[in-house]
């Protein structure tokens, strides 16, 4: 970006104090034609955008469609330059055709992550299943005993344990009070 004095319409400087926070100490319009914002209503913002926080994680210029603002702290002060939006809209048109692109290969990447997820989730539950059917063999389990084997929850355990009974791998033998006992066929 090239600028040149002549780019600037106004110039503003934001004073601070302890008590009132954010003021306008003075303004200056040099392009009399150009339309001016009232920087009084924005002081406390302009301020707070480019004062607050991280001192080294501050912005340096803020670009709005109808002009830029940089701004320069000094000690608590902020020194606003405003400056015409020489050729931005060019370049924010471009800046969004490469975030459209961006956005579009992050969800296509989220989308891969996603089935990685499921295939891996799939094979959690297979392998869990798996070992149920050894730990049954020979003996009888509850249902609560083996949710708190595989630390599942309790939709978790009966889900499986439905999924093996329905491939007839494990039956259902008695039940002891409210649990139900399990053994591998």
């Amino acid at each position: 970006m090239n600028f040149n004095e002549n780019d600037m319409f106004g110039a503003a400087l934001i004073g601070f104090d302890m008590i009132d926070g954010p003021f306008l100490k003075w303004e200056k319009q040099f392009d009399k034609n150009a339309d001016f914002i009232n920087i009084d209503d924005f002081a406390l913002n302009f301020y707070l955008s480019f004062r607050a926080g991280n001192t080294e994680k501050t912005p340096r210029a803020i670009v709005y469609d109808n002009f830029s603002i940089f701004a320069f702290p000094r000690n608590l002060e902020l020194c606003c330059l405003f400056m015409k939006p020489k050729g931005i809209k060019t370049n924010i048109e471009r800046l969004n055709k490469i975030a459209n692109r961006i956005i579009v290969d992050m969800e296509d990447d989220e989308d891969d992550k996603k089935e990685i997820t499921e295939d891996s989730n799939e094979n959690t539950r297979e392998e869990i299943k798996r070992l149920i059917i050894n730990l049954l063999n020979d003996t009888e389990m509850s249902t609560p005993e083996l949710r708190r084997y595989f630390k599942l929850n309790n939709s978790e355990i009966w889900q499986l344990m439905s999924d093996l009974e329905d491939s007839q791998k494990i039956k259902r033998t008695r039940k002891k009070g409210r649990a139900q006992l399990w053994t591998a066929k």
